[in-house]
């Protein structure tokens, strides 16, 4: 097997490399509104064909509708079966104002040694680390005893369908592997003196809430003739507003704290005392464990109304919901009812996305990825902790196949992850995120499945 430290070596030599590859996806506007026809993620899939066939490496791009490819490629080992999968997706979010961006959103500028573009950070970053590991594995003749499976979805940024969900439902067999590494993870905290990476072992659920709020349609100029569902909106909004969740602290992360120099045992009385805390030093983390400890309901879109000198009396309100793992639809059904009782003409429909899914924190994988990390990184110092996600990933898909899946990126501990703004205005990369993440993921599969 070749040596690690060469193959770290050769990762570093091929830095240009590894900026062009990640540019090239980001100039593709892959951008997924949610309604077809949309997408476009068969560019992509075409460009990484490429991209691969440069080394002779095989793929398939498996369109679940026109022009929404998914692409899968592989790498054989002797035993004929897979041992592993790297998964990563290819569409991106909207963008919802580009005059307020630093640099076009889809020109991939380079600057402060980062790479500037919608999708640079989620999720073309690691589809790209992931690329390039593959191809040093077959440019490094790298002799597999179980095989690598690379997995790039559609859809994941509007649930999957025409994605990872469509794949699990009519080529489960494309997938079958006993690990996978996705997004979702794998960003470092510095806290306490001491650099902590946080594994992605879950997700919380998403369920997307459409209420819908009647009235009595009249004349505006005689308002007082009709019941403005406006003013239902409006007192549906407050309640909300202010409606505060049980708090919980039951999920892995806050079995850990003391990982971060936080010594209060955390319970639902204290958990918002400890956010506080540590909200001046460490506003991401705070920001974490308060997604972490309820479930949240918030207000994303409103739809009503169909004349401007007509009182309205339909108006649809829509609300993101997450959900921590035990919280059933009893559980989301009694939370609404709480936040919208006394509100006459309401009635609600709950949606799920994505249910609440984890994977055991220890591993073989978990093993590999610490120890492979610790030497990509040159560190010895690094402390792990499990957390779920407050996002869904295609992880989701995985889970219910057999697959123990992480979110892991491999971010530098350089680089500040809230400079990504994933979803966001000058959403970027850190060059040495690339990097890192790139040695990491390539160390990963050597370590997890090459001949010893």
């Amino acid at each position: 097997m070749a040596d690690m430290q060469d193959l770290f070596s050769q990762v570093d030599a091929m830095e240009d490399e590894i900026i062009a590859l990640e540019q090239a996806l980001v100039r593709i506007p892959s951008v997924n509104t949610g309604f077809m026809p949309t997408g476009n993620e068969t560019p992509v899939c075409e460009l990484v064909r490429d991209y691969l066939a440069e080394d002779r490496i095989d793929s398939e791009i498996l369109e679940s509708a026109p022009n929404r490819g998914n692409l899968i490629a592989r790498l054989e080992g002797r035993s004929g079966k897979s041992g592993l999968m790297f998964m990563s997706h290819t569409d991106v979010v909207p963008v919802e104002d580009e005059a307020k961006w630093q640099f076009p959103p889809f020109s991939a500028t380079i600057h402060d040694g980062r790479i500037f573009g919608r999708g640079a950070s989620d999720c073309k970053g690691l589809l790209t680390c992931q690329l390039v590991a593959v191809r040093l594995l077959k440019r490094n003749g790298i002799q597999l005893e179980d095989g690598l499976i690379l997995a790039a979805g559609a859809d994941e940024e509007h649930g999957g369908r025409y994605g990872f969900g469509w794949l699990a439902d009519n080529h489960p067999e494309k997938l079958a592997a006993p690990f996978a590494i996705n997004e979702g993870g794998g960003t470092p905290i510095k806290a306490a003196g001491a650099l902590t990476y946080i594994l992605g072992v879950g997700e919380k659920g998403r369920l997307q809430v459409e209420i819908d709020i009647k009235g009595t349609s009249s004349h505006a100029s005689v308002p007082w003739q009709g019941t403005n569902a406006l003013y239902r909106l409006s007192s549906a909004l407050n309640s909300i507003e202010v409606y505060s969740p049980e708090r919980d602290t039951s999920t892995a992360i806050f079995d850990h704290l003391s990982t971060f120099a936080i010594e209060d045992k955390p319970s639902p009385s204290n958990v918002d005392a400890i956010i506080a805390d540590i909200q001046t030093e460490n506003p991401r983390f705070a920001s974490m464990l308060r997604a972490l400890s309820r479930m949240t309901l918030t207000p994303t879109m409103v739809q009503g109304g169909i004349k401007s000198n007509s009182v309205p009396e339909s108006i649809r309100l829509t609300c993101d919901v997450r959900t921590l793992p035990h919280q059933d639809d009893e559980y989301v059904r009694d939370q609404l009812d709480q936040v919208l009782a006394d509100i006459p003409g309401i009635s609600y429909e709950i949606d799920y996305m994505a249910r609440p899914n984890s994977s055991p924190f220890e591993s073989d994988l978990s093993t590999s990825l610490r120890r492979i990390t610790g030497q990509a990184l040159e560190r010895d110092d690094i402390q792990w902790v499990p957390a779920i996600s407050n996002g869904f990933t295609d992880s989701r898909f995985t889970r219910p196949l057999g697959t123990v899946t992480y979110g892991f990126t491999g971010s530098h501990p350089d680089d500040d992850p809230m400079l990504n703004f994933t979803h966001g205005t000058n959403e970027s990369v850190g060059i040495k995120s690339l990097i890192s993440g790139t040695k990491i993921m390539l160390g990963v599969a050597c370590d997890m499945l090459a001949v010893k």
